[in-house]
């Protein structure tokens, strides 16, 4: 099939988001200037640098409850830091649960039952059951256009500067990704757990047949 995409597609569901997987999940945590703590899970999380290390998140929607942006991006134009989580199998009910559209004010550390565990560089706390905290200054917000009536896309770029890595999942000097267990967005209500892995190496020039 083909379609455009400013098109009805005549699918039961949106495809679009089943055609780009597995897409990491941005469990961020945040702070208001008032001291209000956020987490909420993004579908549409990446890391995009090496030197200085930046990740990035996009909301891609208002509040549900409101007028105006997401209470993670409306925190972080405020105090201009957060944390990513890793979302893990063992917490993958805790990471759906703080996906819950919830008003103003709400901590969603404690609608999915999670302990806050103070960071060393910024404001916001880190999620303690999780393996692995990136700790991030915000960088850029950039808007994108948006065809929704009342809608929005705004992605936020934050610069790590600062990594927590439990011992629990390093092995022989490395990362042993078996025991993060990692889980990823696929399509629709779909998910995906990283536990199938191999290995390639990479090739050098000129390539053999």
């Amino acid at each position: 099939m083909f379609y455009k995409a400013s098109d009805p597609h005549g699918m039961k569901h949106n495809p679009f988001n089943a055609l780009v997987v597995p897409r990491p999940i941005g469990w961020i945590s945040s702070m208001d200037k008032d001291g209000n703590i956020n987490l909420a899970p993004y579908s549409f999380f990446n890391a995009v640098a090496y030197h200085p290390p930046q990740v990035m998140f996009c909301a891609t929607s208002p509040h549900t409850n409101d007028v105006g942006p997401k209470d993670s991006v409306r925190n972080i134009l405020e105090t201009g830091e957060f944390v990513h989580n890793m979302a893990t199998w063992s917490l993958r009910e805790a990471v759906n649960l703080s996906s819950v559209a919830a008003p103003h004010g709400v901590d969603e550390f404690d609608v999915a039952g999670l302990t806050k565990e103070p960071a060393e560089m910024v404001a916001p706390p880190r999620v303690k059951e999780s393996p692995i905290h990136l700790e991030c200054k915000l960088v850029k917000v950039v808007d994108l256009p948006a065809s929704q009536e009342g809608g929005s896309n705004t992605v936020v770029f934050g610069e790590v500067v600062g990594i927590h890595i439990s011992d629990a999942v390093i092995d022989n000097g490395m990362i042993d990704i078996h025991k993060v267990d990692a889980i990823a967005r696929l399509g629709y209500r779909d998910y995906a757990r990283v536990n199938d892995i191999f290995a390639m190496d990479r090739p050098s020039w000129p390539v053999s047949s």
